[in-house]
Parts: structure tokens; sequence; C-alpha cells
């Protein structure tokens, strides 16, 4: 299936870089409102560079990649499902949970999938979590606590204005990561309980090549709360960019008969620590699984694994194969409802529950991703 790419910004360029990894991922277009941006895009990866409205057009396109910044995406995804074109969104989904369900109405009549990131928790660490904990390896799951927490992005992002805006924030930006993690290894949310604050109203930018301009903040910086399962366990979490040093976890889930210690599901791969009742910490690796493989190294040099299209090209064999993909339009409008409840609930001090109930996503096992991943 042909693939066009529209927003050709930072994140693009691990797309493209995804059809070295994955065989069903055939990029041939892209477009960005800046055409400068589009056409450099064009040329690096030879593809054709194309208008939005030229793209959507384009007979020979079957998926739209959906790179817009997060204020954009409800327009370009229904667009593309209007034009009959199935969807892969960056996330989130939309900005508000009222978007997501007029995108879930669209994508049925016109019968077309609709997928969003995040895919990290198809990775080696996620999918290695969610076997032990399937396996009882802890035994029930009844409590846990995720931690994101850091000064924010003016002081390495180019143009950080975006992460301030209502639809972005810690919860939105990163919890994302975090939610569908925690969906993936415990099931769906009933419903969540939330505080907030936003310690500088204006922010300012101390990376080039917007250095000493100011950001209005617009979008809570801090917050902190309780989410409860349908399986009666309880997760409490601290989501902040006002936090210059801390020695938190990033995630860890406690069962009746043990603890586990997870890597920031940001990423792929990560060492898991796992305790049985009182009994040391245990290292379970999962680099050797074929999506914890280093593949790439970070900006320190560090080797790490990115396989970051796995979700969209999980979508595309769903598609071929006529099945439920894994990064599905019901997990991810789930995860949104979750983040939308978690601001209104920290505005209006009340506990809200939840309309949307997912399925957890199938494991993705090892035969089903080496039919994916080129060797």
């Amino acid at each position: 299936m042909n693939i066009g790419i529209i927003g050709c910004g930072n994140i693009s360029d691990t797309y493209f870089n995804s059809q070295k990894i994955f065989n069903n991922i055939n990029i041939i277009s892209c477009s960005d409102i800046i055409e400068e941006l589009a056409n450099k895009k064009a040329e690096k990866y030879k593809v054709n560079c194309e208008t939005v409205d030229g793209i959507l057009n384009n007979k020979d396109i079957d998926v739209i990649l959906n790179l817009t910044i997060p204020k954009v995406h409800k327009e370009i995804t229904i667009k593309s499902l209007n034009n009959g074109k199935h969807c892969f969104s960056e996330k989130p989904l939309a900005t508000n949970f009222k978007d997501g369900l007029e995108i879930e109405e669209i994508a049925k009549i016109k019968n077309l999938k609709v997928g969003c990131a995040p895919d990290t928790f198809l990775g080696a660490a996620g999918q290695k979590a969610r076997s032990l904990i399937d396996d009882q390896e802890i035994g029930k799951v009844v409590l846990g606590t995720f931690n994101i927490m850091s000064h924010g992005m003016e002081d390495w992002h180019p143009n950080p204005e975006f992460f301030f805006k209502p639809g972005a924030g810690p919860v939105f930006d990163l919890g994302v990561y975090y939610l569908t993690q925690l969906i993936n290894l415990n099931g769906p949310i009933k419903n969540v309980i939330a505080s907030s604050s936003t310690v500088q109203k204006k922010r300012i930018i101390s990376s080039k090549p917007r250095f000493g301009d100011k950001i209005i903040v617009e979008t809570p910086t801090t917050l902190m709360g309780i989410l409860e399962f349908h399986n009666q366990s309880k997760i409490q979490f601290n989501c902040s960019w006002d936090i210059w040093k801390h020695s938190h976890t990033n995630m860890e889930i406690y069962g009746i008969d043990g603890s586990m210690v997870i890597p920031d599901p940001n990423f792929f791969s990560g060492n898991i620590l796992i305790s049985n009742k009182d009994n040391e910490w245990k290292i379970v690796n999962n680099d050797q699984m074929l999506l914890g493989i280093p593949n790439t190294t970070d900006n320190s040099g560090k080797k790490i694994a990115n396989y970051r299209g796995i979700g969209l090209s999980d979508m595309i064999n769903s598609i071929l194969k006529n099945k439920k993909s894994r990064c599905s339009l019901d997990l991810s409008l789930h995860v949104l409802e979750i983040m939308e409840s978690i601001i209104s609930s920290s505005e209006n001090e009340n506990k809200i529950e939840l309309k949307t109930k997912p399925q957890k996503p199938e494991i993705l096992t090892e035969s089903e991703i080496s039919l994916l991943k080129k060797f």
C-alpha cells in the first residue's frame, strides 16, 4: 500500500527511515504548509512533493500519514477519510474527545481504518512486561505509579510554543505514552481524579533559533492524580514540566505477589526489574527481542532501539488481512478521553467516569514481527 505524508516536521524523518525497517511501508509523496520544508524532504528521500490537496486527491495513495501539529490532526484525518483513504496519525488523535468521536463516526461510515501513535508499547520492553503480567509473575495487579518530570521543552526544542497550547502539555505530549502502555499492561481505565497547577504563566525560550522569545502558557504544566482501572487496580501519577531534578522511576506496577519497574514507555527497550514478594530485584533483559535490538544512537551516542513505524506497519497489515490493528482507533480514543478527563477533573475537582472501554491490544509476537521487519 502506498503512503503519503502530510506534515514534514522533525518526526517525519523517523517515519521516512521506517521504510528501511518494515517491508510494507512505502512512502511515495509528502507535503507541508511550508513548501520549502516539503521540498527538502522530498529531495532527501526521493519521493514526490505535492500540495496537501494533491496528496489527499492522489488516487495512487492508500494511507495518509498525518504528522501535522496536534490542533490540525482532526482536520487532516477527517479529510483523509472523506477522500477514501485510511489514516495513521501522530499522537494525540485530536485535541479533544468530541473531535475524536467525530473521527470515529466518519471512519465507521466510510469503513476505513484510523490508527494513532504512540506505538512504543509494541516494543520489546512493553511486550515483555505485558507477558510477565499476563503470566501472573507478580500476581494480580493492585497498585502502581508513573512519573513524568522535567523542566519542559523550551530548553531544547527549536520551536516549543505548541507544547504549551491546549491539546499539549505534559499529559497530552508525554502522558500519552504512559497511558497507552498502562492500557497495554493493565486494561482499560474506569475513572480519573486529578489536580493541576501552572507554575509559570510565561516561559522564555533558551534554545535556538528563538532564544529569548516568550511563550504564553495556555495549559497546565503540572498534573497529578489517580487512575482507577476496570480490574479495580489504582495507579497514581505525577506529570510535571516544573521540576529540575528528581529521583523517581518512570513506572512501577505492584501485584499481590511482587513488584515490577518498567522503563520509560517513550522508548522501545530497557531493562525491566521484577521482585517476587520480599526478594531482591531481578533484571529482565529484552534487548535481543526483535524490537529491542539497538538499531540507532541517541543524541549522547548511546545505542538504542527505535522502531517507530511498527504501529503503521501493523495497521497496514491489519487492512490487508481484515483484522484489528493494535494502535487502533478505539485505543487512541480511550487515551484521548482519559487525557481530557484528567484536565477537566483538575479544573473542576471531581472524579470523572469514562465512557470508552476498549479491549487490551493483542500481544505482538516475535513471529508476527518477523513477517513485517526487514533483516
